[in-house]
C-alpha cells in the first residue's frame, strides 16, 4: 500500500506541475485535458498486463502550438490475488505534429516507467491522412534494452448520433520486427527458440461512444477485442503471457475526460 500511495502522490504532483503554468501561457492559448479510464483488463500490443482485476488509468495532456506532452499511469487494483492496488506503470510522451494539406506528420519519444522490469524508451514517426477512415501509419523503434521495430496501421470512423453523441469504431493491426536475441519466436510448446521474432503481430477492433456531459466533460464507454494475426504471433503472445496461455482478449470499460 505504501508504494501505491507514493506513486499516487508523485503522479498528482506531476499533474499539478503540468497544469499550474497554464495561466502564464494564456495569450498563446495552450490546450489541456485530463482523463481517468477504468477497465477490466490492461492489454497493450496484444499482450495482457493484468488478470482478473480492475485497472485504473489516469492521464493528463498539455499542448502548445504543435507540441504535446502526455503523462499516463496504470493502477492494478489486485496483484497476485491481493486486494492491494499497485501503481505499476508511468509513461511520458513528448510529441510534435505538423499538417501538410490533408496529411499530418508526427514524431516523438515515449518513456515507459515499469515496475519490476527495466524501463523502456521508444521513438516514433507517424503519418495520417484527413480522408475516409482516417488511415494512420506509425513506426515505433525501441532504443533501450529490447531493440525492435513495431509498425501500427490504424483506421477509425465516428458516426453522429442524437444529442451530440458519437459512435466511434476503430481497428488496428501491428507488426513486430525484433533485433534482440531475447525477443524470439516460441515453438508449438510455447518454449523460446533462437529465431528473432518477426511477424504480423496483433489486431485490435473497438467500438465506443463519446457522450458530452456539459461544456468540459465527456464520458466514453468502450468494448474491444485483441487477437493475434498469425500462428507465430499466437505462440509468442501466449508464450510470454505471465498470467495464462491466452492470446486473445475481450475487454472494456469507460473513460471520463475533461478538456480546456
Amino acid at each position: 500500500m505504501r508504494s501505491k500511495i507514493i506513486g499516487l502522490v508523485t503522479f498528482i504532483a506531476l499533474l499539478v506541475s503540468i497544469f499550474g503554468p497554464i495561466n502564464v501561457w494564456a495569450e498563446d492559448k495552450p490546450t489541456a485535458s485530463a482523463d481517468v479510464g477504468i477497465f477490466n483488463k490492461y492489454v497493450w500490443r496484444g499482450y495482457e498486463f493484468s488478470k482478473d482485476s480492475i485497472v485504473i488509468q489516469p492521464s493528463a495532456t498539455v499542448g502548445y502550438k504543435n507540441f504535446g506532452f502526455n503523462l499516463w499511469g496504470n493502477i492494478d487494483t489486485e496483484v497476485d490475488g491481493e486486494d492491494e492496488g499497485q501503481f505499476n506503470e508511468t509513461d511520458m510522451t513528448l510529441s510534435y505534429e505538423k499538417s501538410f494539406g490533408p496529411a499530418c506528420l508526427g514524431l516523438g519519444y515515449i518513456y515507459y516507467g515499469l515496475d519490476g522490469i527495466d524501463d523502456s524508451h521508444e521513438v516514433f514517426l507517424s503519418i495520417g491522412l484527413d480522408a475516409l477512415l482516417s488511415p494512420t501509419l506509425t513506426v515505433y523503434r525501441e532504443i533501450a534494452h529490447i531493440p525492435s521495430w513495431y509498425l501500427s496501421f490504424a483506421v477509425s470512423h465516428s458516426f453522429e448520433l442524437p444529442k451530440d453523441i458519437t459512435l466511434d469504431l476503430a481497428g488496428t493491426v501491428g507488426y513486430y520486427y525484433s533485433d534482440d536475441d531475447d525477443f524470439v519466436e516460441m515453438d508449438e510448446n510455447l518454449n523460446p527458440t533462437t529465431e528473432k521474432y518477426r511477424s504480423m503481430h496483433d489486431g485490435l477492433i473497438s467500438a465506443g461512444l463519446t457522450i458530452p456531459m456539459g461544456e468540459y466533460f465527456t464520458l466514453s464507454p468502450m468494448v474491444a477485442y485483441s487477437f493475434p494475426l498469425t500462428d507465430k504471433a499466437d505462440d509468442n503472445i501466449a508464450g510470454t503471457n505471465g498470467f495464462s496461455d491466452d492470446s486473445d482478449y475481450f475487454f472494456g470499460g469507460a473513460t471520463m475526460s475533461i478538456a480546456f
